[in-house]
C-alpha cells in the first residue's frame, strides 16, 4: 500500500453545513415532543393513546408466538456467549420463520409486522440473546430493507426486497476509522465509470458486515460534468470482486455480533444500485434512523423487564439481618426505580412506535428522545440490578452454574447494554441533533440575525420577522392549562393514583423549559451551539416530560380496557414522582453548574499541566496507532467474510 490516506479536509463550518443539508428541513405534520420544547403540550397529539388495527394485532400475535417457541427452543444464549458466535442453524430458523423480513412488506415475501410488533419482536430475542436482536435489527432496521422502502425504485425493491425478506443479510456502512459522527470527513469514494461507479476505501465497525449478503454503502461520489457528486447510498453486493472482510471485531458485550472491517478496492457498483440521487445519502441515512433508532429503546424496556423479574425473585428470597433484601429500603429504591422506569420505558417505545405506525406525526424528536432515554435508563437499570444481586451480580453466569447456583447472566447484560449509549447516535450526538431541532423554530425565525455571514439588510428582515414571531409567542408561555386545578380530571378516576397533577406539571415544566431555552439565545445567540452542556440538559428535561406523559397516557389506556390498570396508575405516578426529581434538578444545573470551569481544567489537561498526576502507574497498553491507517488500495490480509447459506 501507499503512505497515510489523507482525509478530506473539512473546516467546522463546512461540517456543520454538511450536516445541515441533511437534515429534514421542514415540518409538514405535527410532532409533540417538538410542540412540547416550544412550551406547547399538545396531550391531544398522544391521548387517547393510538392503537394498532385488529388485522395488524392478529398478525403480529402470531407470529410473536412462533417466535417465542423458536426462541425457547433453538437458541442458547449461553452458548452464543461462550463461542462469541451465533450457530448458522439459529440464522437460518430466524430465516425460515420469516424473522429477517418482519418489516418487509408481504407482496415482497416479509411479514410486514408494524412498528409496534416488529419491537415486541427485538424486545422478546433480545431477552434471550442481545446479539441476536443486533442482528435482527441492524438488517432491517438500518440494513438495505428500509432505505429502499424509504427511498428506493421499484426495480430496486423488485430486485432486493424478496432476498432481504427470507435469504439474504444485510448490513449499513457509513463508519470510517477516522470519520464517526462527522461524515462531512467521508472518505471513501464512489467514481463514474461509465454505467457503473468504482469504490474505493475502507468502513468501520459494519455489524452484520461479517456474514452479510447485501450492503448498504456510503460514498462520496466527486462533483464532475453531469455529476451532482456530494455522499451517495448504493447497495453493494457483499460477494463482489474487491470487497474483502479483514477483521471481525471484538466487543466487550454481543460476542455473538458478526461486525468488522470491510475494504472496498476497485469495486464495480452498477448505477441501478444508487438509492436515491447523487448526494443524498446522508438524509437517507438520518431519514431511515427517524424509526429505525426505535429498535434500540425496545430492546432496553426488554432488558427492563428482565431486571425486574431477576431484581423480584432474587430480593423476595435474599435475606439480611433478619428480612429479605427487598425490604430493606435501600435496595427496595433500587427495585422501585427498576419498575417504574420500565413502565415508563416500555410506554415511551410504544408510543413513538404507534405513533410511526399510524403516520399521522413526525416523529423524529419522539424516536432520537426515545433512543436516548432508553439507552440511559437501561445501563441505569443493569447497574442497579448488579448492586441488587452483589458479588453473584459481578459474577459470570457460567461461574454461579459451575458452583451449583442458578446462572443468572446479570453481568453480561451490564456489558451487552453498555454499547446502545453509543450505537446509531453516542448520547452526546443524540443531545445536540435533539437540540437542533428543538430549536428550529427559533433559528427560522431568528437564525439570520446571529449569522455573521448574514448582510445588515437580511438581520434587519429577520429582526422584523422575529419581532412579530415572539411578540405572538412569548406571552402563550405566561400562563396554561397546568396551572388550572382540576384540568385533566379524566386522569385521576376514583380508587387510583392522582396522574392529572403530573400533567398539570409537565404542561406548566414545558413552559418553563422554552422560556429558558429563550433567555439562553438572547443571552448567547450566537455562541449557543457550543454551550453543549447547556443545550444536553434542556434536552434531558424535554426527555423525562416526554416520559412522564407516555407514562400517564399508558396508565390511562390499560386502565380504560381493564388491563391492570391500578397497578399501572401505581407505576406512572411513582416514576412522574421520580421524573419530576430528575427534572428538577436538571433545571438548576441549566445556571449553576461547571461548564465554564471545566473548559479551563481541559485547557490545561491538553496543555500537559496536570501530567504529573499521572506518575505512579504503568500503562499497559501496546504499541500502535491510535486510528488505522485506510489508504485506499488493495487488501493484505485474508478476506474473514463467512455468508451463511
Amino acid at each position: 500500500m501507499s503512505g497515510p490516506h489523507q482525509q478530506p479536509k473539512v473546516s467546522e463550518r463546512e461540517a456543520r453545513e454538511v450536516a445541515e443539508a441533511a437534515r429534514e428541513q421542514e415540518w409538514q405534520k405535527p410532532s409533540f415532543a417538538k410542540e412540547l420544547f416550544l412550551g406547547r403540550f399538545r396531550l391531544d397529539l398522544i391521548h387517547p393513546h393510538p392503537l394498532p388495527g385488529p388485522e395488524d394485532t392478529q398478525r403480529g400475535e402470531e407470529f410473536l408466538a412462533k417466535l417465542r417457541d423458536f426462541c425457547e427452543t433453538k437458541i442458547d444464549g449461553a452458548l452464543i456467549e461462550r463461542e462469541a458466535r451465533i450457530p448458522d442453524a439459529v440464522v437460518d430458523g430466524l430465516k425460515e420463520i420469516g424473522a429477517f423480513g418482519m418489516k418487509i412488506d408481504t407482496r415482497y415475501g416479509g411479514l410486514g409486522l408494524t412498528q409496534v410488533y416488529y419491537n415486541k419482536a427485538l424486545a422478546l430475542v433480545g431477552s434471550v440473546n442481545p446479539a441476536v436482536g443486533a442482528l435482527l435489527s441492524a438488517h432491517q432496521s438500518i440494513g438495505v430493507p428500509q432505505p429502499l422502502k424509504l427511498f428506493g425504485t421499484q426495480e430496486q425493491k423488485d430486485a432486493f426486497l424478496p432476498r432481504l425478506a427470507r435469504t439474504d443479510v444485510s448490513a449499513f456502512l457509513l463508519t470510517e476509522p477516522d470519520v464517526g459522527s462527522d461524515p462531512a470527513r467521508l472518505a471513501t469514494t464512489a467514481v463514474p465509470d461509465g454505467d457503473d461507479y468504482v469504490i474505493d476505501g475502507v468502513k468501520l465497525w459494519t455489524t452484520n458486515g461479517v456474514v452479510a449478503d447485501l450492503l448498504v454503502v456510503m460514498a462520496r461520489v466527486p462533483r464532475s460534468e453531469g455529476h451532482r457528486g456530494g455522499i451517495t447510498a448504493f447497495v453493494v453486493e457483499a460477494a463482489s470482486e474487491g470487497v474483502t472482510v479483514e477483521n471481525r471485531n471484538a466487543f466487550m458485550g454481543l460476542r455473538g455480533l458478526e461486525n468488522g472491517v470491510t475494504r472496498f478496492h476497485r469495486v464495480r457498483v452498477p448505477a441501478a444500485n444508487r438509492i436515491g440521487p447523487e448526494g443524498a445519502g446522508l438524509k437517507i441515512a438520518l431519514t431511515t434512523l427517524n424509526t429505525g433508532r426505535l429498535s434500540l429503546p425496545a430492546a432496553c424496556a426488554g432488558a427492563g423487564k428482565w431486571c425486574l423479574k431477576i431484581a423480584r425473585e432474587w430480593s423476595a428470597v435474599r435475606e439480611q439481618w433478619g428480612k429479605p433484601v427487598a425490604e430493606h429500603e435501600a435496595v427496595g429504591a433500587k427495585i422501585s426505580f427498576i419498575a417504574a422506569t420500565t413502565f415508563a420505558l416500555e410506554a415511551l417505545v410504544d408510543l413513538s412506535s404507534q405513533m410511526a405506525d399510524e403516520d399521522r406525526n413526525d416523529i423524529r424528536i419522539e424516536a432520537a428522545l426515545a433512543k436516548l432515554y432508553g439507552s440511559e435508563a437501561a445501563w441505569l437499570m443493569a447497574d442497579e440490578l448488579v448492586q441488587i444481586r452483589g458479588g453473584r451480580g459481578y459474577e459470570t453466569a457460567e461461574s454461579l452454574a459451575a458452583r451449583g447456583e442458578r446462572p443468572v447472566p446479570a453481568e453480561q447484560l451490564l456489558r451487552d447494554l453498555r454499547i446502545n449509549r453509543i450505537f446509531e447516535g453516542s448520547t452526546e450526538i443524540m443531545h445536540l441533533m435533539i437540540a437542533r431541532e428543538a430549536v428550529d423554530a427559533h433559528l427560522s425565525v431568528a437564525g439570520d440575525l446571529i449569522d455573521p455571514d448574514k448582510s445588515l439588510g437580511d438581520k434587519a428582515k429577520a429582526g422584523a420577522h422575529a419581532t412579530a414571531f415572539y411578540a405572538r409567542w412569548l406571552p402563550r408561555l405566561a400562563a396554561g392549562r397546568g396551572q388550572v386545578p382540576g384540568a385533566y380530571g379524566d386522569f385521576h378516576p376514583s380508587g387510583h393514583p392522582d396522574l392529572a397533577r403530573h400533567l398539570r406539571y409537565v404542561e406548566r415544566t414545558s413552559r418553563r423549559l422554552a422560556r429558558s431555552t429563550f433567555y439562553a439565545m438572547s443571552r448567547w445567540q450566537g455562541r449557543m451551539e457550543t454551550k453543549q452542556g447547556f443545550l444536553g440538559r434542556i434536552v434531558d428535561i424535554g426527555a423525562e416530560l416526554f416520559a412522564m406523559s407516555a407514562a400517564c397516557v399508558r396508565a390511562e389506556l390499560l386502565r380504560s380496557r381493564g388491563e391492570n390498570g391500578r397497578a399501572a396508575y401505581e407505576l406512572a405516578d411513582a416514576f412522574c414522582r421520580q421524573s419530576r426529581l430528575r427534572a428538577e434538578e436538571l433545571f438548576g444545573r441549566l445556571w449553576a453548574n461547571t461548564d465554564d470551569l471545566d473548559r479551563r481544567v481541559v485547557k490545561g489537561v491538553l496543555a500537559g499541566r496536570y501530567t504529573w498526576l499521572e506518575e505512579g502507574i504503568l500503562d499497559p497498553t501496546g504499541e500502535g496507532p491510535w486510528i488505522a491507517d485506510a489508504t485506499p488500495g488493495p487488501t493484505n490480509r485474508p478476506n474473514v467474510h463467512r455468508p451463511i447459506r
